[in-house]
């Protein structure tokens, strides 16, 4: 089923701890690295996938989901919408509970195949913001407190 909710979005995310994170980079500034070191530090296993790579955040990596030697819950993929049907047909085939793609990546055929195989999926959202936003840690930050808002202030009146 497509998740779109705060219920089932808490659901896949407290359900689904081996998070096999696809396009995973190395390189420190990248918002897949981002993401997949704040699941590590919240107590996820990070599982990076990505060929040109031996090791990312500590963790082996390996070329595709298919080389990796154990129960992958939640496919996190990081690459660009064309990309994706394969992936998804990957996730299917290892028995993966969920097929998550992140801010930007939209691919409703491969969302469709993953949904009629039973994975549930997630679409154009971040796994690293949806966790902090339903589990707490964007409210640390002031976020839905009413001390940080994206309501523009009323203007000052005009001087002169």
């Amino acid at each position: 089923m497509i998740i779109d909710d705060v219920a089932g979005l808490r659901r896949v995310l407290h359900g689904n701890r081996v998070i096999a994170v696809v396009g995973l980079s190395p390189t420190w500034n990248r918002p897949s690295f981002f993401a997949a070191k704040y699941m590590l530090e919240h107590g996820y296993t990070i599982i990076p996938v990505n060929p040109a790579a031996t090791e990312i955040l500590g963790q082996k990596c390996y070329p595709d989901l298919a080389a990796i030697p154990v129960k992958v819950d939640l496919v996190d993929v990081f690459r660009k919408p064309e990309d994706v049907l394969p992936i998804a047909d990957e996730a299917i085939r290892i028995g993966a509970k969920c097929l998550w793609l992140q801010l930007g990546v939209i691919n409703q055929q491969a969302a469709d195949r993953a949904v009629a195989a039973g994975l549930d999926v997630v679409m154009n959202r971040c796994v690293k913001i949806e966790y902090a936003r339903l589990f707490g840690g964007l409210n640390f930050a002031g976020v839905n407190t009413q001390i940080i808002s994206a309501k523009r202030p009323p203007c000052p009146p005009l001087q002169g």
